[in-house]
Formats: C-alpha cells, sequence, structure tokens
C-alpha cells in the first residue's frame, strides 16, 4: 500500500511542473507537438530512473536536465523551425503561388495555457509572455542548441550561471561566453527586424483594435481592414512558404486566392503570448463553419503588423481545445442574405 502511495506521491510531483517544462522544450525545438512529446518523454525518464535521484539538487532541476538531454538529442537532426520570412523573400502579389513545405519546416503556434505557468508577479508574466512570442521564438531557432539552452535557461528561466554549468556538465566561463554569443545573436536580428510591441494585459486601444479587426475580417471589408493594418504589415500561412507584405498585396490576395474565407467566424484564442483567433470557414457541405487556421497577430504602434495563419485542421483546433465544427447563428444568415 505504501508503495503504491509513494507512486501516486511522485505522479503528482512530476506533473507539476509540466506546464513549464513545456515551455521549455517548446522554445528549445519550436514545435508544440516535439515540446509534448518531449515532457512525455522527460517524465517517463525521471519516473523510471527516480530511484537513481540522489537529490542532490532539486527535483526541477534535475527535470530540466533531464528535458535539455533529451531536446538536445532531437536537435541532432540539425533541423531548425522558421517562419517564411526566414527561408524566402516577400512575394509580390502578381507572381503569389501556394507551395506547401513540410510540417517540420514550420515554427509552430502554442496555446498560452501549456506553456505558461501562472505566476504571481505581473513583471515575470509579461517575462514569461515575450519569450514565447513569434519573432523571439524564431531568432531561438538560429542559434546551436546549447547557446540555445543556455540563453533561455539564463535570461527567460533567470538560472544562475552555476547552475546552467552544473546542468550541463561545463564550466562557468563557458556558459558566460555561450550567453554573450547567443545574445549577440538575438540583437542583430532584433536590429533586422524588430518586434512588436503588445501590452501585457492589452490596453484599451489595443482591444479596440482587435474588436475593429474581428468586425473587419468577419464582414470581409477590405476598405476596413486596411485601415487597421500598418503599411509594411506581413502576413504569412504556413505550411505554405508565400509571404506577403503590404495592405494592397495582403487584401489583394484575400479578394483573389484567399477569397474563401470571406464570411468566416473568429474566436479569441490566446496563443504565443499574442492576440490571435480560431478562423473557421464557412462549410457549404455540412452547414455551419468549419476550422480553417489558428491566426496569431503582431501589433504595434495601433496597428496589425504582422498576421499569421497556421493553416491546419486537424493539428491546431484540438490542440487549442476547440470545436471541430461551429453551428450557423441564425441571426447571421438573414444578415448576410
Amino acid at each position: 500500500m505504501g508503495n503504491g502511495t509513494a507512486t501516486a506521491d511522485l505522479d503528482v510531483a512530476l506533473e507539476k511542473h509540466r506546464t513549464e517544462l513545456t515551455g521549455y522544450c517548446y522554445r528549445m525545438l519550436g514545435s508544440s507537438f516535439e515540446a509534448e512529446d518531449a515532457v512525455q518523454d522527460t517524465l517517463v525518464r525521471a519516473w523510471r530512473s527516480y530511484d537513481t535521484f540522489e537529490g542532490r539538487s532539486s527535483l526541477r532541476s534535475w527535470l530540466y536536465r533531464i528535458a535539455t538531454n533529451v531536446c538536445l538529442d532531437m536537435l541532432t537532426a540539425g533541423n531548425k523551425r522558421a517562419r517564411p520570412m526566414d527561408l524566402t523573400d516577400s512575394t509580390p502579389l502578381a507572381q503569389a503561388a501556394l507551395s506547401p513545405r513540410p510540417d517540420n519546416t514550420w515554427l509552430e503556434p502554442m496555446p498560452d495555457a501549456r506553456v505558461l505557468p501562472t505566476v504571481e508577479d505581473p513583471a515575470e508574466a509579461a517575462v514569461a509572455k515575450e519569450s514565447v512570442r513569434l519573432a523571439f521564438m524564431a531568432a531561438l531557432q538560429q542559434l546551436p542548441p546549447k547557446q540555445r539552452a543556455v540563453l533561455i535557461l539564463r535570461e527567460v528561466l533567470a538560472w544562475k550561471a552555476s547552475e546552467v554549468a552544473e546542468l550541463l556538465d561545463t564550466t562557468v566561463a563557458s556558459v558566460n561566453s555561450a550567453l554573450q554569443r547567443a545574445r549577440a545573436t538575438l540583437a542583430e536580428r532584433e536590429q533586422a527586424g524588430g518586434d512588436a510591441a503588445v501590452s501585457d494585459p492589452l490596453d484599451e486601444e489595443q482591444q479596440k483594435l482587435l474588436e475593429r479587426y474581428v468586425k473587419a475580417f468577419e464582414g470581409y471589408d477590405m476598405t476596413a481592414l486596411t485601415a487597421l493594418l500598418h503599411e509594411d504589415a506581413v502576413m504569412t500561412m504556413p505550411p505554405f512558404d508565400l509571404w506577403l507584405t503590404g495592405h494592397d498585396d495582403i487584401t489583394g490576395f484575400m479578394t483573389t486566392l484567399g477569397a474563401a474565407c470571406a464570411g468566416s467566424r473568429l474566436l479569441p484564442v490566446q496563443v504565443n503570448g499574442l492576440p490571435g483567433f480560431a478562423q473557421y470557414k464557412p462549410d457549404p457541405e455540412a452547414g455551419g463553419f468549419t476550422p480553417w487556421s489558428i491566426q496569431v497577430l503582431e501589433i504595434s504602434d495601433g496597428r496589425l503588423t504582422g498576421f499569421h495563419f497556421f493553416l491546419d485542421t486537424q493539428r491546431w483546433f484540438p490542440l487549442f481545445g476547440l470545436p471541430l465544427h461551429l453551428e450557423a447563428e441564425p441571426g447571421k444568415i438573414e444578415e448576410s442574405a
């Protein structure tokens, strides 16, 4: 009986760390599903080898050591996940073609709830959100795996250099050197690309911008949408490598190749520390609405600077706990008829 209780206690103790470990593995791997696999593998390994855990470090440090090794093993294949603008030049609308690339090419979206543990301190919560934003995640993917681990542990999770050195079986000098190189790489990318400035929580102006966006998108009103977009706004649609820049090309695409999105419904989601929406397209066969994309929005200076459509109906909606069908609202049909 005692042994069963000990097992249950260990399960509870390990499970407490799931969300923060998922956040760590997601930053390391850039993939929602690989991160969840890595955490599952970490917890299984911890469970199996718990007898060898001597308590010289905390259980949390030990789990991070296992998770780091799991991630480094997964990264030996050398795949760097990316956004479309990390791989190709912007395409003018006249040459727009939808060419998909394999799933493992792309940085994947992640629900905030799966990677951001609840913390009391608002400043700490804001840092955690910033560290899963798409621009920061894409920059992390450019770092060699060990530098990536050092930067996340030191800058995001605020570990001491000595703790990181112990976890990676290396010296403090080596950790500090890796951190300097990682910071330099990130600083270069920041100058080149800049980052969206999103308040946490969203301020009143940003809330209103989102309300106007929903109205413009659901009404497929390109004039209203143009007014919300920064002149250099970027639109991406993984798994397609195409990306568009500027409101003329974006709205032009939406009324041509993207015309089937007219009449969509949007449900708000918390994704990658940014505001987002689950987009459901009208379903002419079954009626109602069918899943189409998870949209992640970037905001700066009162305008939308980026909106990223992660197209996939089979994977993202279950990950976000979203329904796979929406019924039509009777009122909506009369309005649009």
